[in-house]
């Protein structure tokens, strides 16, 4: 390496995924190093394995981080979240169509004014990083305003991130309403503006099929294929009184998510929140498309809408990865998050085991976003966004630390008493990221 070259070597305990554990928590799907090394040059990943062997490669010059035996893992991904709703999060106790109604369109408008959205934009990412994630796909308003304060709050960050403008063009308010014309318009400048500048990729993003006409979708299906780099993120099969309204929209579609794949929005860089309410045919046709679901656990238990097929998921070998959905979701933190997700699993009858969980928001969402070949698991050459989980957080998950017997057992404290206290560090290219925001 030049003498320029930035370099250091990250020592605690190690967790890193290479396939799905299930939950059996196959110990071929993962290493786990209790005196683990992490050695990152330039802001990638150049090295990952027992202390004691990686320090023996290393010159007696490379300054050695250490984080005692503390857990250092890939940085969490977020796979659904809605920036502009950050300050509804927490509101009322409403099901899905009455909550957009009264809290979600209300706080939307205030995007158009560009200092308002950049305000939010930046308490956003300094709460996302605070808690361990590093990388989310988020939702923007209509307005082009919330886009652009976005991005330039993420590249200022540094953080590896994939959002857009919602689409809306019918069923909402006339002051959050675009046409499919200027929809598609506006969509195509920010493509052309963000689209692979430094780390952040754009997502086409029809809010749900209810608010967008078959015009609109048209236009949607035009610009995926203009642009097939893009992602594309919606919402699909979240609450009944929802999927009875789409519906009666499109008559002649078999299922919610027909409507989708009517319009040829169905493929590998397309991810639907929520998937509650989906039959085995909508499975078989997601897996069959490469299609993601984004997991929202604690929105999904909030609003009321139904609790997530783990099992029916896997057997149609659909893909699916954890997600927040803040502000419907209760909470940045994916330690909660993967705590709720556990809840629900229990409460179907089913299992999500702790390895798996951890699994779903790193590696397994770095693959529903194609990016497992930059983000989410220690590989040469991959980008070094990680984070250090604390065993001494608090004075509870310290002490039931002690108990713990095995890496399983630990992980599942982590997810059961753990929220953004438990991470100790957040790194995004191999370094430290600092809040930036005064705490109140």
């Amino acid at each position: 390496m030049s003498r320029n070259t930035h370099i250091a070597a990250h020592r605690g305990a190690l967790l890193n995924f290479h396939a799905d554990p299930g939950n059996d928590e196959s110990p071929a799907s993962y290493d786990y190093f209790a005196d683990g090394m992490l050695v990152v040059a330039d802001g990638r990943v150049v090295e990952v394995g027992p202390a004691r062997d990686v320090r023996a490669t290393l010159g007696s010059d490379i300054p050695e981080v250490h984080h005692r035996d503390n857990l250092i893992l890939p940085g969490f991904i977020d796979t659904h979240i809605h920036y502009p709703q950050t300050d509804v999060i927490g509101s009322g106790g409403r099901q899905l169509l009455d909550w957009l109604t009264d809290y979600t369109f209300p706080a939307e408008a205030r995007f158009a004014d560009p200092a308002y959205a950049r305000s939010v934009a930046e308490f956003f990412l300094d709460e996302l990083l605070a808690s361990g994630t590093t990388t989310a796909m988020v939702y923007c308003t209509v307005h082009r305003e919330s886009v652009d304060a976005f991005f330039e709050a993420a590249s200022a960050h540094g953080a590896r991130m994939i959002a857009g403008k919602v689409l809306m063009d019918r069923n909402c308010p006339d002051y959050l309403r675009d046409t499919a014309e200027s929809g598609e318009r506006i969509s195509r400048e920010l493509i052309e503006r963000w689209q692979g500048h430094d780390r952040l990729s754009y997502a086409l993003t029809p809010r749900f099929a209810a608010t967008s006409s078959e015009e609109q979708l048209v236009s949607v299906q035009r610009l995926a294929r203009e642009f097939p780099q893009v992602y594309l993120q919606t919402h699909v099969a979240e609450n009944r009184d929802e999927i009875a309204w789409i519906k009666a929209l499109f008559p002649r579609s078999r299922s919610y998510l027909d409507v989708y794949d009517s319009f040829g929005l169905l493929h590998d860089r397309a991810v639907y929140a929520h998937c509650i309410h989906l039959d085995a045919t909508d499975r078989a046709r997601m897996a069959s498309t490469g299609a993601s679901a984004a997991f929202c656990p604690t929105s999904n238990l909030y609003l009321g809408s139904g609790l997530f097929d783990i099992a029916a998921a896997d057997a149609a070998g659909m893909r699916f990865a954890m997600a927040t959905d803040v502000g419907g979701g209760t909470s940045f933190s994916m330690l909660r998050t993967l705590g709720e997700a556990y809840k629900v699993a229990q409460l179907s009858g089913q299992r999500l085991s702790p390895l798996r969980a951890f699994y779903l928001a790193t590696l397994g969402a770095a693959r529903a976003l194609g990016l497992e070949h930059r983000v989410g698991r220690f590989a040469p050459g991959n980008e070094a966004d990680f984070i250090v989980l604390d065993r001494r957080a608090t004075a509870l998950i310290a002490r039931r630390m002690q108990q713990a017997r095995s890496l399983s057992e630990a992980l599942l404290i982590w997810m059961t008493l753990g929220d953004e206290r438990s991470v100790a560090s957040t790194y995004l290219l191999g370094r430290r990221v600092e809040r930036l925001l005064p705490s109140p």
